[in-house]
């Protein structure tokens, strides 16, 4: 194997993303009204994002200098590039969403549903593939300069990657909540106004806010997971001393991403059928081709037993299953009984959403327990790596699905505030209720690959200090200590759900007493001759996100120096353990309680149970506001807080002693 083959194929996967975008404006914005509305919600993100970059840039410095100081001017380096490329993945993929999303509403008017499919689903396959190509450029590129005396470097590169994530998702998170529980509780339940109404004040924040949290938040959250699972793997494989197992995480991403170029393909050319068969069929068949691809891949290896390539298909099938099974409980039954439980009231719509998210929970555990089993006994420790690997491969496709999304969502919000009339939002409607089961399936994915990930650094955790302390280590539980660390690491994600939940409170009820103030105060907005303040809104939610996106960034950072210096090396294993089943729990729960409850509104408002403006309507308006920040803001927290603290872990295991300072 090349070593190079990785960036050359990141490369060219940059090559591509640049032919869709350029495939998205090849289409036409629309009318004067329409690019202004556009530009505004284009330039509301692209306003966020420059100020979070400005606040991330001064954390990566104060952590690269720590770095450099503390580890190695090479481990710096790499914090630097990871840092780079995933803030470059969000920020590029964001930038063609929100070029994407007029361009959707106007396929929609002029052309129809096929081409807005299209439209919006290349403004996803734009992030996805950036994804993809910059984790192959940035970490295959490190990989070729370090792989010979600085290997351990590359974990600097998951730190660097997982904390802009962390930063990205939970700011993106508390903006993009914050504007939309404002605006659908004053718009909606008490202006009685439609959603996406141009007279609401909130309504341009909202639409920034999908771009911010479901674009560029998923996409450095999926970055992190994609890289962390490559570098824990490249970390076992050194432990046990094969150049061959260390190269093939890479091989296996490289053909993954030219699987996902074929899966968009396939979707693509399916686009004038039914939506929901296109992207089906591209989301199962990028995997099927990924993993006929692996298996000539590792059979040409002589260093590689066949084994690892069933550990692959583990970790690719399991990674399917668990986005069905997130498909059928925040799109299935489930969330027609809990539409039909509005009929008695929000207090009813509360339990059975809580009800839904906690059952939801039990099969995607068993399934991750399942390929955890079965990837060890095939390969070991190694094994539950290279199935990570597997579960991300195609994760051009999978984010280029699940971002596709928010560009039909805002489409949608466009072709309301424009009137450009029932017809159009027909479309947009039923490519935005589309692009909810894809999020969902997305998130459901993200989960378990970051569980994945996690454990396959905590494995890699755990040979470094077993290689420098030998049988002296050990996680069991019969050491008191151990299970101290199990109860600090299971307290953190509670902590860091409750400061991210009460963000979104805060902010919420500053935009809500805006949004009022607007609607009291200004003159003629009700009756539509009037513009509203959107710009103060968009100012107030970007404020609160970031100011308090930094209390869960230093917590995630600084939890496992402060115990693995503290308490030792056994008592911050612990504490990865702890953390990891509680932060896997706590994202599958509020992701789909979160996901069920939104598609119970969205079910009422289709005209079923009283449809709109009825009793109904409002018990289940208040569930999907209690879920907003359970999917998108506190949820997806989670995945990234563990990989956080277990990356961290990674970078500061050879300084760790046995016992801390005890």
């Amino acid at each position: 194997m090349n070593i190079l083959l990785a960036p050359a194929l990141g490369a060219l996967g940059l090559v591509v993303a640049f032919i869709v975008f350029r495939l998205v404006m090849s289409y036409s914005d629309g009318t004067d009204q329409v690019k202004k509305i556009g530009d505004e919600i284009h330039k509301g993100a692209m306003k966020f994002m420059k100020t979070e970059y400005t606040y991330l840039l001064i954390f990566v410095t104060v952590l690269v200098v720590l770095v450099a100081v503390f580890i190695s001017h090479e481990s710096a380096i790499a914090v630097i590039v990871g840092a780079a490329c995933s803030s470059l993945a969000g920020f590029i993929g964001m930038y063609a969403a929100t070029k994407a999303n007029v361009r959707t509403a106007t396929a929609a008017q002029e052309h129809g549903a096929a081409a807005a499919l299209s439209v919006s689903f290349y403004g996803g396959s734009v992030m996805g593939l950036c994804v993809a190509s910059l984790g192959l450029v940035g970490l295959g590129g490190l990989f070729y300069f370090y792989s010979a005396d600085h290997i351990h470097a590359l974990e600097g590169f998951g730190m660097g990657a997982s904390v802009v994530a962390l930063f990205s998702r939970v700011g993106g998170g508390i903006f993009t909540k914050s504007a939309d529980v404002g605006a659908d509780l004053v718009g909606k339940i008490e202006a009685g106004i439609p959603e996406d109404d141009p007279r609401n004040p909130g309504v341009i924040a909202d639409n920034v806010g999908d771009n911010v949290g479901d674009v560029a938040g998923m996409g450095s959250d999926i970055f992190e997971s994609y890289c962390g699972a490559m570098i824990a793997s490249i970390a076992i494989a050194y432990t046990l001393g094969s150049q061959e197992m260390m190269m093939l995480p890479l091989a296996l991403a490289s053909i993954g991403l030219i699987a996902s170029i074929v899966g968009i393909v396939i979707v693509k050319l399916q686009a004038s059928k039914a939506p929901a068969s296109a992207l089906r069929s591209g989301t199962l068949f990028a995997p099927a081709i990924f993993i006929v691809m692996a298996y000539f891949l590792i059979s040409s290896l002589a260093d590689v037993s066949m084994n690892v390539w069933w550990a692959v298909v583990c970790g690719a099938v399991g990674g399917v299953l668990i986005g069905l099974i997130t498909e059928y409980y925040t799109g299935g039954d489930p969330v027609k009984k809990i539409a039909e439980s509005g009929e008695t009231g929000p207090a009813t719509v509360m339990i059975s959403g809580l009800s839904v998210g906690m059952q939801s929970v039990v099969i995607p555990i068993l399934i991750l327990a399942t390929i955890i089993l079965i990837s060890t006994t095939l390969s070991g420790v190694y094994g539950v790596g290279i199935a990570a690997v597997g579960m991300l491969s195609t994760v051009g496709i999978t984010m280029a699905i699940d971002a596709y999304g928010p560009v039909a969502d805002n489409a949608g919000g466009i072709a309301e505030m424009s009137g450009m009339g029932a017809e159009v939002r027909e479309i947009t409607d039923s490519l935005d209720e589309l692009g909810n089961t894809t999020a969902a399936i997305g998130k459901g994915f993200a989960i378990g690959a970051a569980a994945l990930a996690a454990l396959a650094i905590i494995s890699a955790f755990s040979a470094v200090v077993t290689l420098n302390f030998g049988d002296a280590f050990t996680l069991s539980l019969d050491q008191p200590i151990v299970l101290v660390g199990m109860f600090i690491g299971i307290c953190i994600p509670f902590l860091i759900s409750s400061i991210t939940m009460t963000a979104v409170g805060d902010a919420a009820f500053a935009m809500i007493n805006e949004i009022r103030r607007q609607f009291r105060e200004i003159d003629g907005l009700m009756e539509g001759t009037a513009d509203p303040d959107s710009e103060k809104c968009v100012e107030i939610a970007t404020k609160a996100a970031l100011k308090k996106m930094i209390l869960p960034g230093v917590i995630a950072v600084s939890m496992p120096p402060l115990v693995g210096f503290t308490l030792g090396a056994m008592a911050l294993g612990g504490m990865l353990a702890g953390g990891l089943l509680g932060c896997v729990a706590l994202a599958l729960f509020m992701a789909n309680a979160g996901g069920a409850w939104d598609n119970a509104k969205k079910y009422v408002e289709k005209g079923n149970l009283g449809g709109k403006g009825s009793d109904t309507h409002a018990a289940v308006v208040v569930g999907d506001t209690v879920g907003d920040p359970f999917k998108d803001t506190s949820g997806p927290a989670m995945n990234i807080l563990i990989n956080v603290m277990a990356i961290v872990s990674l970078v500061i295991a050879p300084l760790l002693t046995l016992n801390g300072l005890l």
